[in-house]
């Protein structure tokens, strides 16, 4: 059974907090009686978590913002901080995903995932830490995902800012832990989000077949994995039953993920014709 953070009275800042794992983190820290901050989009879901916030101790703060845009970002966080006090707890959710083949995603595609994924969670922590170097303590918490662990057919955007949150994660996790600020990168495998669900209709068929039957795990499950995460300082949380032996298999054999990997991609080029020399 996880451990979970005494959260009473601390101030959590959520990312991406109006869907998803975010949404699924709010409700959690609410009902442990942390004041509650989300940075999120202003669209739909936000006004949905505006309109019915989760019942707890403190007051939803939102701040709308594009995480991408640096001065959003920065304007967002200092609201939250204005709001409810210094971060105690920053995890960062914002993301978004567009998968197909490499050669046909445009350009603008690439940036704007970067943009989002890598230096919106960048964004956001250089904004807390000031406060939590100045207090000597505070968690960073970011979502990557375990295409920041492999590479994964179809993920040509997505996969390299993931892994550019994953190194982000692992120097300031070097950096900062003696200075009493503890940093953490989790890496679920697919969750059961609408995002999700808005993805699976663009995978390329190789990509079903690399990433196989591996049903997604719920929201739930990775709150779970944080909020123990958070409790026991880890570094690396992997969300899951399967999740730490899948990144076992990734980084300490490598060739054996490989092996499957590519198998799995060659028989399901043989069947949409896209293997070398064949035409498309």
């Amino acid at each position: 059974m996880g451990r979970t953070p005494e959260l009473a009275d601390r101030h959590v800042i959520v990312t991406g907090g109006s869907s998803g794992i975010g949404l699924a983190l709010v409700r959690r820290v609410s009902a442990l009686g942390a004041k509650v901050s989300v940075v999120a989009l202003d669209d739909a879901d936000l006004a949905r978590l505006r309109a019915e916030p989760p019942p707890g101790r403190h007051p939803l703060h939102l701040a709308p913002a594009d995480v991408a845009d640096r001065e959003q970002a920065y304007r967002a966080i200092a609201s939250c901080l204005e709001r409810h006090g210094p971060a105690d707890v920053l995890v960062t959710c914002a993301g978004v995903v567009h998968p197909g083949y490499f050669e046909d995603l445009p350009d603008a595609v690439f940036e704007r995932d970067m943009a989002i994924d890598y230096f919106g969670t960048l964004w956001c922590i250089r904004a807390v830490l000031p406060g939590m170097l100045e207090r000597g303590s505070g968690t960073i918490v970011c979502i990557s995902s375990f295409a920041g662990l492999v590479g994964v057919f179809g993920m040509g955007a997505y996969c390299p800012p993931k892994y550019a949150v994953r190194g982000l994660c692992e120097t300031l996790r070097v950096e900062l832990k003696p200075r009493g600020i503890h940093v953490a990168g989790v890496y679920p495998t697919d969750v059961d989000t609408p995002g999700l669900a808005a993805e699976i209709p663009q995978h390329p068929p190789e990509q079903d077949a690399m990433q196989g039957k591996i049903r997604p795990m719920s929201p739930e499950v990775v709150v779970d994995a944080i909020l123990d995460g958070i409790a026991r300082r880890r570094k690396r949380i992997y969300p899951g039953r399967w999740t730490w032996l899948l990144a076992r298999v990734a980084n300490g054999a490598p060739w054996v993920a490989d092996l499957i990997a590519d198998r799995a991609v060659a028989k399901a080029a043989r069947r949409t014709g896209r293997l070398a020399g064949r035409p498309r």
